[in-house]
């Protein structure tokens, strides 16, 4: 059961879960984009007070900035391929592993899209009957776009347009739905790092259906202090909660974990990512999940207008 690991700042990760999305499709990162971020991050004032601690206003517009960062982030991991390796745990009754599987995929770059290759199995390479599958739908991705019309590219555009613009507003949201707490400073990695505490705002209106989660959920993030980048999240569930249509729950108490980490110096993507969920398959069967997923080998690929397969995508020097 694999998790879309990008996210739209503080929590945005909990609306991914609800579908167990693919890797979705994005356009390069404009100048405009890193223009205005670069312009919001440059206006903060985190000045403490005398007890060292900052203003509500001030998190929030913190909050903000690292959330719009992880926007960008996310159109910027579009540039790379990288490993993605990940360990299902179902649980019996009493929360006890059951069965354990394990799959590691190669993300790759093709005609500007993020396609996933499966190239593992409990960590044993596939069978050729596997491989060919796995060929079998890329090339069936490659033939989609190639024959893509002029008119459908514009439609798909327009869709991601408005998921980015929908994320932006979802970013707004999460900024109002909490209050913020400045616990002290911790050393990430090296690098020094805020950690904030976020706990639902009494009286909080959603404006967005999505919005609605947001209030049975607090969690603690770690911000790096240099970069004001999104380091580490740690969310619990306040309440049981159903998402997506018979897809999936979260239990009070079920906790999601995530970290990041610092590639090329200039952006953050997911190193480890840990979830415990109640899946329904089919209004049929339950069954409890622990997902544990770790990425590595990012690799930057230049970005092309031309229609390649994936074997023929050159590696940028």
């Amino acid at each position: 059961m694999r998790v879309n690991p990008r996210w739209f700042g503080f929590l945005l990760l909990l609306i991914s879960l609800a579908a167990f999305a693919q890797q979705g499709e994005s356009n390069t990162t404009s100048d405009v984009d890193g223009a205005a971020i670069a312009s919001q991050a440059a206006s903060l004032d985190l000045t403490p007070d005398a007890k060292g601690a900052l203003s509500q206003q001030q998190m929030q517009q913190l909050l903000r900035v690292v959330a719009e960062k992880d926007l960008e982030n996310d159109k910027k991991l579009r540039d790379y391929t990288y490993i993605e390796h990940e360990v299902d745990h179902k649980l019996d009754g009493k929360g006890q592993i059951k069965t354990t599987e394990s799959k590691t995929y190669e993300i790759l770059e093709i005609y500007g899209e993020q396609v996933e290759r499966l190239t593992e199995k409990n960590d044993k390479p596939l069978s050729e009957k596997d491989k060919d599958k796995e060929e079998a739908k890329i090339q069936k991705i490659i033939d989609k776009r190639k024959n893509e019309s002029e008119s459908d590219r514009r439609k798909r555009e327009e869709k991601e347009e408005k998921e980015r613009e929908d994320g932006r507003k979802f970013v707004r949201e999460v900024a109002d739905a909490y209050n913020f707490k400045l616990i002290g400073t911790e050393s990430l990695g090296g690098r020094e790092a805020w950690v904030i505490d976020g706990e639902p705002r009494p009286g909080y209106e959603p404006h967005m259906k999505e919005a609605k989660y947001l209030p049975k959920f607090h969690g603690r993030v770690w911000i790096d202090k240099s970069d004001l980048q999104l380091a580490k999240m740690d969310v619990e569930c306040l309440d049981t909660i159903s998402l997506g249509l018979f897809l999936a729950r979260f239990h009070k108490g079920s906790r999601l974990m995530l970290e990041q980490t610092r590639v090329n110096d200039e952006v953050w993507l997911p190193r480890e990512l840990a979830a415990k969920v109640d899946v329904r398959l089919a209004l049929l069967k339950n069954f409890d999940v622990d997902v544990e997923q770790s990425f590595r080998d990012y690799k930057k690929f230049r970005a092309t207008t031309k229609l390649l397969p994936a074997e023929a995508v050159q590696e940028k020097k």
